[in-house]
């Protein structure tokens, strides 16, 4: 891996992750587009759960679990990955947050609440972990790409070779369905200058900087200005789910 694709200015005694596709990461400028997109879904979630016990499964870095501990009265942050591990007990420090090593399969704590941010396309029996989830906690937040917006038109997924599954709206409902008692779906989207960058695309603007000889330059300053306001995450009642970049879901026991 690139030393450019090492997280940077990371403080003393910490040491960068590499990117590597599996997971996204902070600090990284050429990331900051996926990176914010989870960071606005984590951000939800935290001013949902304030006061609650947490359980924060494949936390990876830690960047998220540390953002859920700010509002939360507990979290725990749970990845099996050696290095995101070490990483993420190094960097983030707060009284009422820990990170623990473990398989999302095996870990068998009760909470209020669990997040699955991202990762249940990665999952090969994806029903029996959310049942799970139904059993740990009343409400668990677990959240995934729309194929159809990630993929190809007609591919059955991505090129990501991580994802074993990609899901549209109506597969993820059917996953979900049997787990929970009640599931409410919301949608991700852009917003801000995402989504003036998505109409400047339909004026042409992807026609016009290449002939311009100004790509590298917009974008190398385009995409580490991107920050979590420039999405937005909408209610099924309120949007086109088929549309969406992400979905999450809400499964209440």
């Amino acid at each position: 891996m690139s030393e450019t694709h090492l997280q940077r200015d990371q403080p003393p005694g910490v040491p960068p992750l590499a990117l590597t596709g599996e997971r996204t990461l902070p600090d990284v400028p050429e990331e900051n587009y996926w990176f914010r997109r989870h960071l606005a879904v984590y951000e939800w979630i935290a001013d949902r759960a304030r006061g609650l016990s947490v359980v924060d499964l494949a936390c990876g870095e830690g960047y998220g679990s540390n953002v859920l501990a700010g509002t939360a009265g507990a979290v725990v942050g749970v990845d099996a990955n050696p290095e995101a591990h070490e990483h993420a007990g190094l960097r983030y420090r707060r009284p009422n947050l820990r990170f623990e090593r473990a398989l999302v399969e095996a870990f068998d704590e009760e909470c209020d609440a669990i997040v699955f941010l991202q990762t249940i396309e990665h999952v090969e029996r994806p029903g029996e972990l959310l049942d799970r989830f139904a059993r740990l906690a009343p409400v668990s937040y677990v959240s995934t790409p729309n194929r159809l917006t990630l993929a190809p038109p007609g591919a059955e997924k991505s090129d990501n070779p991580w994802h074993l599954r990609e899901y549209t709206a109506a597969e993820y409902r059917a996953l979900l369905a049997p787990c929970f008692s009640r599931v409410e779906l919301y949608g991700v989207f852009h917003a801000g200058k995402l989504r003036a960058h998505e109409l400047a695309i339909r004026a042409g603007w992807d026609r016009l900087h290449p002939a311009l000889r100004i790509t590298k330059p917009f974008y190398d300053r385009f995409v580490p200005a991107i920050s979590a306001a420039d999405f937005a995450i909408r209610p099924e009642a309120q949007c086109d789910l088929d549309k969406a970049l992400d979905f999450l879901a809400v499964g209440y026991r």
